[in-house]
């Protein structure tokens, strides 16, 4: 059993509360909130409550760390975990600086700790499906690849922190880096990349970005998206392999050189209310599942590495000119 600490009980807290209670090997024991209404949720959890981690900290005995807070942050948060001796799991990005994600994983190995970054696409059949199918070349080696992240900007984010560069590195560390770590967990560090952006004159941010990743004789592009429109939440991609496309859209499809497509089952259970703009979703559930299993054994997470994860850091920080 992990005993763990949620530390920041807004939208990410609560999707992981709500995803806790359906784990058996996992029991929220307090959660971290300076205000009235996060004391209020926690009431209506039943769980203790402490305005700072270090208090937090030094009442609690925990596990587990789960840093929900925003992404600003998150280095101080992880850091004080950590120098207390917890496993961490810390929601994307670990860091808005590389300098910084380095620090964590520096500490985390000094002190013996674990650290589970909350990359939750790895945890998705149609991603599963698709790693295999790389890796495995049985429909042959990819020749193209394409990823589309669109949404209408965050405007209902808390404190408008979210379009504050230094805060959150804008729309780069909040919705490209999903597609940016998935496209190097398949294919490694690209040799060079290259991007543009657009937006309107009097916003403060750009809305709308365009990617190319080079990986010698593979050109891998994006599209990510923070529309100045009521546009739904859209996610999808194509990767064209040698022998077929395989295509993620409202379903996974293959399309073969000749025949009948082929449509993949990529339903998953439990699916669990997350409490915000999310449709119930098993992701967060076999995520934090895993996570909690590797605690249990004391090993690290075989769904991404440190590299990758600090390369997605790296390459963001320089898109985002946070450097």
């Amino acid at each position: 059993m992990q005993k763990i600490a949620i530390v920041g009980v807004g939208g990410m807290g609560t999707v992981h509360f709500n995803n806790y209670a359906q784990i058996n090997e996992a029991e929220v024991k307090a959660v971290v909130g300076p205000s009235e209404d996060d004391r209020q949720k926690a009431a209506n959890w039943g769980v203790k409550i402490y305005p700072t981690v270090e208090e937090l900290l030094v009442a609690e005995e925990v596990d587990i760390v789960d840093i929900c807070t925003p992404t600003f942050l998150h280095v101080e948060h992880a850091l004080k975990a950590l120098n207390a001796g917890k496993n961490i799991i810390i929601e994307k990005p670990v860091a808005l600086h590389e300098e910084d994600a380095e620090r964590i994983f520096a500490l985390a190995s000094e002190m013996d700790a674990q650290v589970f970054v909350g990359q939750v696409l790895h945890f998705t059949r149609e991603v599963e499906i698709l790693k295999e199918a790389v890796r495995s070349e049985k429909y042959g080696k990819v020749l193209d690849a394409y990823f589309t992240r669109l949404t209408a900007a965050p405007n209902w984010v808390q404190g408008g922190w979210m379009f504050d560069k230094e805060k959150s590195g804008l729309l780069p560390f909040d919705l490209h880096i999903h597609d940016l770590d998935l496209i190097i967990s398949l294919f490694g560090r690209p040799e060079s990349y290259s991007f543009n952006a657009a937006g309107r004159k009097e916003s403060e941010f750009k809305e709308h970005y365009r990617f190319n990743y080079n990986f010698g004789d593979l050109n891998v592009g994006a599209e990510a998206a923070w529309f100045n429109a009521n546009y739904p939440f859209t996610a999808c991609w194509r990767v064209y392999f040698e022998q077929g496309l395989l295509v993620k859209e409202e379903g996974l499809i293959f399309y073969p050189p000749e025949g009948d497509p082929v449509e993949f089952d990529i339903e998953s259970e439990p699916k669990i209310e997350t409490g915000i703009n999310l449709p119930p979703t098993a992701m967060f559930y076999h995520e934090l599942s895993h996570f909690i299993d590797c605690a249990e054994k004391g090993v690290t997470t075989d769904r991404m590495t440190k590299k990758e994860l600090i390369t997605t850091v790296e390459i963001l920080e320089e898109i985002a000119g946070l450097q």
